[in-house]
C-alpha cells in the first residue's frame, strides 16, 4: 500500500543512487475498513513524492472480475499477485530481446518524472487475438486510470513465432486509436514461444494532464476563498496582478529527455 519504509527506500534509490524509481501499490478492499483505507492513502501520498512513476491497483476492482464463488483466500492471493504482474510487465520489456526492441532508455523516456501511470496487460487467443489483447490491456478493470489523456505510451506485443505482421499492426493501431493524437508512442515486439497460440500486449501510459507533474513541482499554499474573490475583482478591473510564481510551459517540440542523460557529476557541479 506504499506504507512502511517504502517512501524512504524510494527516496534513497531516486535521490542518492539516481535510479529510475517506480512504485506499484495496492489500495485495500473496502470491507477492510476506513482506517486501513486512510492509512493506505496517506502512504500512497508520501510515496508519490519520492518516485518517478506510481501505478495504483485498487483491490476493490477485483470484485468486477472474480467469480462470485471465489473464496476470500483466493481473492487475497490474486490481489497479492497483481503487483508482481505489474513489476514483471515492466522488467520483461527491458530483459526480453525483441524483433522490434525496447530497452531501458525507452522505459526511462516514458516513466521518468511521470507521476501517476496506467499499466495494462492483455492476453488473448483465437482469430482476433491481437486486437482482443490490446483492448484488454488499455481497458483493464484492475487499474485506477485509463489510457485516455496520456501523452507518453510504451507498447509491447509478444507472441510465438507464428505471430503475423498484420496482427502486430492491428494491436498497435488499437492502442494508437485510443491514445491522444499527440502522444509519444514507443512500440516493441517480442517473440516468446512459451505463449503458444496467445498474444500478450503490455501498455504503460504516463504523462496525464492532471498528474504529469506529481511529486516534481511545488505550487505553494492554496489561496483562501477571500483571496480568490479579491483576485477575481482585480482581474475585472484590469488591475495589476499579484506576484504569483508561474511555471513556464515546455517549448514546442521539446523532448522528454532534456535532462535525463546529464551525468550526475555535472549536475552536482563537479
Amino acid at each position: 500500500t506504499g506504507t512502511g519504509a517504502a517512501p524512504i527506500v524510494a527516496e534513497v534509490a531516486r535521490e542518492e543512487i539516481g535510479a529510475l524509481t517506480v512504485g506499484v501499490v495496492t489500495k485495500p478492499f473496502g470491507f477492510e475498513g476506513r482506517k486501513r483505507r486512510m492509512q493506505a492513502e496517506d502512504g500512497i501520498s508520501l510515496l508519490a513524492d519520492q518516485v518517478d512513476t506510481l501505478i495504483i491497483i485498487p483491490n476493490d476492482r477485483l470484485l468486477a472480475i472474480v467469480e462470485k464463488k471465489t473464496s476470500m483466500l483466493d481473492a487475497f492471493r490474486i490481489a497479492d499477485d497483481l503487483p508482481r504482474q505489474g513489476i514483471q510487465g515492466i522488467t520483461d520489456l527491458i530483459t526480453i530481446p525483441g524483433l522490434i526492441n525496447l530497452d531501458f532508455a525507452d522505459v526511462r523516456t516514458v516513466m521518468k518524472q511521470a507521476g501517476t501511470a496506467m499499466m495494462g496487460i492483455g492476453i488473448a487467443s483465437g482469430e482476433s487475438r491481437a486486437i482482443e489483447a490490446a483492448t484488454a490491456a488499455i481497458s483493464s478493470k484492475l487499474l485506477d486510470a485509463s489510457i485516455t489523456g496520456a501523452n507518453r505510451i510504451l507498447v509491447s506485443v509478444a507472441g510465438a513465432s507464428d505471430m503475423g505482421l498484420i496482427e502486430v499492426s492491428e494491436a498497435a493501431d488499437a492502442v494508437t486509436e485510443a491514445a491522444d493524437k499527440d502522444a509519444i508512442i514507443i512500440f516493441g515486439s517480442v517473440i516468446d514461444d512459451t505463449l503458444d497460440d496467445q498474444v500478450r500486449v503490455t501498455v504503460i501510459a504516463t504523462g496525464f494532464s492532471d498528474h504529469s507533474t506529481q511529486g516534481t513541482l511545488d505550487f505553494g499554499t492554496m489561496p483562501t476563498m477571500a483571496e480568490m474573490d479579491e483576485r477575481r475583482q482585480s482581474e475585472m478591473q484590469y488591475a495589476p496582478q499579484p506576484d504569483i510564481a508561474t511555471i513556464p510551459a515546455p517549448a514546442a517540440g521539446g523532448s522528454v529527455l532534456d535532462d535525463d542523460y546529464i551525468p550526475d557529476f555535472l549536475k552536482r557541479g563537479f
